[in-house]
């Protein structure tokens, strides 16, 4: 597991600055996203526990959009690159260096999590761990929105992404993934590529039991 970690953790250590002028407009230009992330923040809302959780948060764009939407917000992510520019670009929210599969967070903890094509450059075998542990960190009726790209095959799919390695997954094959760590899942957004690699993007919500 270390290892494709680390060389995801350079990979993008490399190009903080081009990564965030990317993703500046926060969704901007997404509307399918977007429109998923609000609904997200309004569900997590209403289970009354405002904390949540931006896995992989890269440049911090969506911790902020999140906490402009009411949640009490706070992103995680690989790369201590990422984790300074954030902090840079949003000094009121907090931001910590973090893997995946062991988030600095208490059991139970958050009413909600994002993992916003933040798991796509895992690989297939080591997806449940990372599921397990988001998992572990939400409240009971907490919720998991998880965004990929999706394949219309039967298997996950490397491909290669202009960061470093990633896969695409088959929508039924990440929600069964998702029911095997103890979540239900109850909306799914599937829509045509937002980029040029041919890939649908996914966009799951999931509560757990």
């Amino acid at each position: 597991m270390a290892e494709h970690q680390d060389e995801t953790r350079a990979a993008y250590d490399g190009i903080v600055e081009l990564y965030a002028s990317m993703f500046a407009d926060r969704l901007e230009t997404q509307p399918f996203a977007r429109a998923m992330l609000g609904t997200f923040a309004e569900l997590v809302r209403g289970t009354g526990n405002l904390r949540a959780a931006d896995v992989g948060c890269g440049p911090g764009h969506l911790t902020a959009m999140l906490h402009d939407l009411g949640l009490d917000a706070f992103g995680l992510d690989l790369s201590p690159g990422m984790v300074d520019h954030a902090r840079r670009a949003h000094p009121a929210l907090r931001f910590d260096e973090a893997r995946m599969e062991a988030l600095p967070v208490e059991d139970g903890a958050l009413g909600g999590v994002l993992a916003h094509y933040s798991m796509i450059h895992t690989p297939p075998g080591e997806l449940p761990a990372l599921l397990a542990e988001q998992v572990r960190v939400l409240a009971p009726g907490g919720l998991l929105l998880a965004s990929f790209f999706a394949t219309e095959g039967p298997d996950p799919v490397r491909f290669d992404h202009k960061v470093t390695p990633a896969y695409s997954w088959p929508v039924d094959r990440f929600a069964e993934l998702l029911a095997g760590a103890g979540l239900v899942t109850f909306a799914r957004l599937l829509h045509d590529p937002a980029s040029e690699r041919g890939f649908l993007d996914a966009h799951l919500l999931a509560r757990r039991h």
